[in-house]
């Protein structure tokens, strides 16, 4: 059971784990799309409106939240803005950010900055900067009360170094090949 949904505009956010051009079961659950948004503790207006869009949900799915019992304080429910140097301490592109994993049953569209449609998959990748509308909305589902993210839509606003240890062709090979190096 969900409630009404509060839509949000993030500020520009660094994409992770993205896997947005196929849906992917985590631990055997549903197939989805997902996306972990990451976003500097230094930008201060954009926790703040990820904190308010948290609270407007919370207070538009009260009565979800309250089921057949009391509606519990915001900080007793799982909400999905977290610490990135909490939970992924090992994790570098994660140090000094709050994240937020946004998910959905439906493929994103994804949009470069002039809003076309990206259409090659390699464009789009764990790194990359850009924004996402995402949507905060209450559960309580078997005795879990929260607030959950979906995933809306993404746009590609600049590169980034590619998050996850893979390199492009070009800069493992270093480019183009004389006539000499194919034939030595």
């Amino acid at each position: 059971m969900s409630s009404i949904a509060c839509r949000v505009l993030t500020k520009t956010v660094r994409f992770s784990y993205c896997s947005v051009w196929e849906p992917k079961s985590i631990n055997g659950g549903k197939m989805r799309y997902s996306v972990s948004l990451l976003i500097p503790k230094s930008d201060t207006a954009a926790v703040k409106a990820l904190q308010d869009g948290i609270g407007e949900a919370y207070r538009l799915g009260e009565a979800i939240l309250k089921g057949k019992g009391s509606l519990p304080p915001i900080s007793a429910l799982k909400t999905p803005l977290r610490d990135g140097d909490l939970e992924r301490p090992d994790d570098p592109a994660y140090a000094g950010m709050w994240f937020l994993n946004a998910n959905s049953d439906h493929a994103p569209q994804i949009v470069d900055a002039a809003c076309n449609p990206i259409l090659d998959r390699s464009e789009f990748y764990s790194g990359c900067y850009g924004r996402a509308t995402i949507s905060f909305f209450a559960f309580n589902t078997n005795g879990n009360r929260g607030i959950a993210c979906g995933l809306n839509n993404l746009q590609k606003l600049r590169d980034g170094e590619p998050l996850g240890g893979r390199t492009s062709a070009a800069a493992d090979f270093g480019g183009a090949v004389d006539d000499e190096e194919l034939l030595g």
